[in-house]
């Protein structure tokens, strides 16, 4: 090889070189300045392909130039001429410009006419793998128009660590596939659903709940029907914790009265949730954690049959009443389904949080789930059990996504329970606290 060519392989192996490092350790300028613009227009110049390879194209008449067979001539070769005349045509749905995110990009594309957004998701597995990116999830905000996000790296490998909570009654648990926060808000979503198997991250999710909740100026209530040795560690932080059915039964009657006198201020006061009350008579605000939902609802005889219909009826009236009067559910289970009885599948209409992470059953993905997107459904229960904490979930934007809770240890859900315990009221306080008399001024 000639001297000649060694400085310009040294200049190449540098700019490799440097351009790896780029992508390592700044991602996202490499990302918005090199590698968007290139996969821009590798989208753009494979779409007609792309529409047509999944089904997306639909055929139109045009006036076209066609090549067609004319008189042989006496050399043995076939005469030809164009003639303009009308073909059918395969036409691709017309793709706006491709725009970056953190973790891919986004596209918008109007729809051909008889499509609809559904036709578009049942392609999303076989677009992703044409454009080699690791998903591609479809929403439409209007009528004619289908927006397509691409992930080209699934951003649930690895979270980062739980974020403080500023927002009452809010807490960011993890992060969604889009790359956004994942957060759980009482005040817009109040009663949820959190279904998973052991060891599916499940029990992370509620200590990431504590942890966020604990600072916060609310009343954190326990109901631990593993004989109290999921919760109990958090005892200091708890105004309330029930660990048998017969504790659940009495600590459900105090919430159900509880909620009823606040019914009554609510009244006196022509407010219709403690929110519009002034915040001197306003009540602390009460946050349930069920673990075990099913064994509310197990019947080992019918001896209980009374006890648990009461039971479900107490928790029914809390989930269908208790948001305006600032008690929020937030209810754990490993098995949830309908043959549990119908307390339980009137309990999942109220909720409308629903989170699920893997789980052992079709049924208990189907109860948390069923009602929503069947694509949900699919994810959820292709969930792997090597990544505990993923889970599908129902956001307060009405879509789902995959999402993924920041790893929460029991040593540091147990930490803040201490920290915070000088801000938990006693139960005793929670109940004796509320006014049963408007001030003055309130009842001239």
């Amino acid at each position: 090889m000639s001297d000649q060519y060694y400085p310009l392989l040294a200049v190449l192996a540098a700019s490799a070189a440097g351009l790896w490092a780029w992508h390592r350790w700044h991602y996202r300028s490499f990302w918005l300045l090199i590698g968007f613009p290139i996969t821009a227009i590798s989208v753009w110049a494979s779409w007609r392909k792309i529409a047509l390879g999944c089904g997306l194209t639909k055929k139109r008449q045009r006036f076209w130039f066609t090549t067609v067979p004319g008189l042989v001539a006496s050399t043995g070769v076939v005469r030809v001429k164009r003639k303009f005349q009308r073909v059918a045509v395969d036409t691709k749905p017309f793709m706006w410009l491709p725009l970056p995110t953190r973790n891919g990009w986004r596209v918008t594309l109007h729809t051909l006419e008889g499509q609809i957004p559904a036709d578009y998701a049942a392609v999303a597995e076989r677009l992703a793998h044409s454009w080699g990116v690791h998903a591609v999830r479809v929403s439409s905000d209007k009528p004619g128009r289908v927006r397509l996000a691409a992930t080209i790296r699934d951003p649930l490998v690895r979270v980062d660590d739980l974020p403080p909570s500023t927002e009452l009654l809010k807490v960011t648990v993890g992060r969604l596939e889009t790359g956004t926060p994942w957060v759980i808000d009482f005040r817009t979503v109040p009663h949820w659903i959190n279904a998973g198997a052991t060891q599916s991250g499940k029990s992370n999710l509620a200590n990431a709940l504590i942890v966020g909740l604990a600072p916060q100026p609310v009343a954190l209530v326990g109901f631990d029907l593993k004989g109290g040795v999921e919760f109990t560690p958090y005892g200091p932080r708890l105004s309330a914790l029930a660990t048998t059915r017969a504790e659940c039964g009495g600590l459900l009657d105090d919430l159900v009265a509880l909620m009823t006198d606040r019914m009554g201020v609510c009244r006196m006061a022509g407010a219709r949730n403690i929110w519009q009350l002034p915040p001197d008579m306003r009540p602390v605000p009460i946050v349930v954690l069920v673990d075990e939902l099913a064994e509310l609802y197990l019947m080992a005889d019918k001896s209980e049959k009374d006890e648990i219909a009461k039971t479900s009826t107490a928790l029914l009236r809390i989930a269908q009443l208790g948001r305006a009067f600032g008690i929020y559910l937030f209810c754990c289970g490993q098995r949830i389904g309908s043959d549990l009885g119908p307390g339980v599948t009137a309990l999942r209409a109220q909720c409308s949080g629903r989170i699920c992470h893997r789980v052992n059953d079709p049924e208990t993905a189907t109860m948390t789930l069923g009602d929503l997107d069947p694509a949900a459904l699919d994810s959820a229960r292709a969930i792997p059990a090597q990544t505990p904490g993923v889970a599908i979930v129902a956001n307060q934007d009405g879509q789902w996504y995959r999402a993924r809770s920041f790893y929460v240890s029991e040593q540091t859900a147990e930490h803040a329970a201490h920290t915070y315990a000088d801000r938990a009221p006693t139960w005793a306080d929670v109940m004796a606290a509320q006014a049963h008399h408007l001030p003055d001024s309130q009842s001239a």
